[in-house]
């Protein structure tokens, strides 16, 4: 007798088909893929309540929103109300940054100035930096000065708020080993607290962007103080007088889309090339 060995049949399936299905299956797991559908399902709903509501003057659609803005874009300044507004926050922003650093770095090697630091954050921290701003209008007058005041206040506290958590949850293996190395000063702060802190550093630098970001919005929305240069409050404010209500949509779209940007084009960047590529974060 003769054995038989049955054979199964088998399918084939292309190469080109299991790349195409790869790719697939990657794009839809990627973070960025997920923000747009995300995006896509958000721009859906506003223009169908716009839809349903029909009152362009109090609420426009989207696609009446997008045409201001590509209007606002070409034939008004709104790129240059970006820019304005930008260059006054950033202003505002790196010298809080620096002071920040210094005060962090003062807390950490001393104990009194740390519970100095402590007590004035307790102090400031909770203040609205917009409620300061007649304040800083009375002492610098109406005026780029005035904004960066209040620009400081509300990114100063709690960037040194989250440094100096970051610096106080370093391991003390990381602190042994930086003093074993007889490290000490500004080289202890900089090769041994601050990469050991890096998250807690990025994440005090997000927040004190938003703060900062919505601060100088409502500085310009609210008082104009910066309208010389025209920024993107006024930019808003001067179309909400005119009832030019697309125009108020398309600043509001500018503020969002701009931070965005930052978000994920700038902060997601530097925690990608560092903290997730080091494994300190997920």
């Amino acid at each position: 007798m003769t054995d038989q060995t049955a054979e199964t049949p088998t399918t084939s399936v292309p190469i080109g088909l299991v790349r195409a299905r790869l790719r697939i299956a990657s794009l839809t797991r990627s973070g960025a893929f997920r923000r747009m559908v995300v995006l896509t399902g958000l721009a859906a709903a506003w223009q169908i309540a716009a839809v349903i509501a029909a009152n362009p003057l109090l609420f426009p659609s989207l696609t009446q929103t997008l045409s201001a803005l590509w209007d606002a874009l070409l034939q008004e300044d709104l790129a240059l109300s970006a820019i304005a507004s930008l260059s006054i926050l950033l202003k505002g922003y790196i010298l809080a940054i620096v002071i920040a650093a210094l005060l962090v770095s003062f807390a950490t090697a001393n104990a009194y100035a740390r519970e100095a630091l402590l007590t004035l954050t307790a102090m400031f921290n909770p203040l609205p930096a917009i409620a300061l701003l007649p304040l800083a209008m009375l002492w610098f007058g109406i005026g780029e000065a005035s904004v960066i005041f209040v620009l400081v206040h509300s990114v100063l506290w709690p960037f040194a708020l989250a440094a100096l958590s970051g610096f106080e949850a370093v391991p003390e293996t990381q602190r042994l080993v930086g003093r074993n190395y007889g490290l000490s000063g500004a080289r202890y702060v900089a090769y041994i607290l601050v990469p050991s802190a890096l998250p807690s550093i990025i994440s005090g630098l997000k927040i004190g962007w938003a703060f900062a970001w919505r601060t100088l919005i409502a500085a310009e929305l609210v008082f104009g103080v910066s309208s010389s240069k025209g920024g993107l409050g006024w930019f808003i404010f001067r179309n909400r007088n005119e009832l030019f209500t697309d125009k108020v949509f398309a600043g509001l779209v500018a503020v969002i889309a701009i931070g965005l940007v930052v978000e994920f084009g700038l902060f997601r960047a530097v925690e990608a090339n560092t903290v997730r590529r080091w494994g300190m974060q997920r």
